[in-house]
């Protein structure tokens, strides 16, 4: 196994972070946990995001090999997404961060109110 330095400025540990903290990575992850799913499955249980920003974080995620696509040859035709062996291994530290996002989210908003307020009226 390659040890990796994410202090390194060319580290490739950094891209893997980037993949695996992204916003839509993270949740779309979490969607996957729940089981395989057709996309309309995936957009439905991910409220707000794009079939645009969807199509790419799916793709994204299939081209780590954290998501596996299946083609379906039922009616009607389409894909299947489902969280690779690899992709499961994302979920406990996703869930964790999940969690904790949403335990704290009230505690960064009012570190922010008192930050804006702090700096005053801007010119």
């Amino acid at each position: 196994m390659v040890a990796y330095d994410v202090f390194v400025a060319d580290c490739p540990a950094r891209t893997t972070l980037d993949l695996v903290a992204d916003t839509w990575s993270v949740i779309t992850v979490v969607a996957l946990d729940r089981g395989p799913a057709r996309y309309s499955q995936v957009q439905e249980r991910i409220g707000g995001i794009s079939n645009k920003m969807l199509t790419q974080t799916l793709r994204k995620l299939e081209a780590n090999g954290l998501v596996e696509r299946r083609v379906l040859h039922t009616a009607p035709p389409g894909a299947e997404y489902r969280l690779s062996a690899l992709g499961r291994t994302l979920l406990e530290p996703v869930r964790s961060l999940s969690r904790w996002a949403e335990e704290h989210t009230d505690d960064l908003l009012e570190a922010q109110d008192r930050a804006a307020t702090a700096a005053g009226p801007r010119l």
